[in-house]
């Protein structure tokens, strides 16, 4: 009886999925670090002018660089990924249209207004910080800061006088974002950086 011998093809163990993309984490974390961290040093109060800096990053970087980073992560197979870059680059182009069609009379109604939409991403963030334990560290510290982060926000926009264009809230909320820009960057770069050099450079806590 003749033999045949398996051929390569149906030997070999088949290619994980979306495996011959670069990984799009870095590019993710890197356009929302970058854009949180100029938007908070405006929260913070540390600078009162130049906003159109903020506008143009909420779009072009924060948003639909990270946006695609989200779509790429789909292409990978990775759930988590994909909900958060999607996510909060579609949280940076709406904010980018928010602040765009925001009237310019500061009151209660505006506040509150903006109260409720950081207090919804605030709840977002807030549930996927629980699937980031099963992350890494450095992307959990991201989660942890930004859900207080965008709860500070909230407090301080609901408790926000009508004649009132910040207040404590609002700046420590503020405050929180650079601290999770900086992890975000930390995150980022520590994704580059091993990526570059094939080994561990900078640690990320695998969970």
């Amino acid at each position: 009886m003749a033999t045949t011998t398996p051929t390569t093809q149906q030997t070999s163990e088949p290619a994980a999925r979306g495996s011959w993309l670069a990984d799009p984490a870095p590019l993710g974390l890197a356009g929302f670090a970058l854009t949180t961290f100029v938007l908070s040093v405006f929260n913070a109060g540390l600078i009162k002018t130049g906003d159109g800096a903020v506008l143009s990053l909420a779009l072009a970087y924060g948003g639909i660089a990270q946006f695609a980073a989200g779509m790429w992560e789909f292409v990978r197979g990775n759930t988590f990924g994909a909900t958060a870059f999607s996510s909060y680059g579609a949280f940076w182009i709406s904010f980018w249209w928010l602040l765009n069609h925001l009237p310019h009379t500061a009151n209660n109604d505006l506040h509150h207004s903006l109260g409720a939409f950081l207090l919804a991403w605030a709840i977002f963030t807030a549930y996927m910080f629980v699937g980031s334990t099963r992350v890494s560290g450095a992307v959990m510290a991201v989660f942890l800061f930004l859900t207080l982060a965008f709860v500070f926000l909230a407090i301080g926009q609901f408790t926000m006088s009508a004649t009132e264009a910040t207040n404590g809230m609002y700046k420590f909320g503020g405050w929180l974002g650079l601290v999770t820009a900086v992890a975000a960057w930390y995150a980022s770069f520590a994704g580059v950086t091993n990526s570059t050099f094939k080994r561990v450079v900078l640690p990320t806590f695998p969970r």
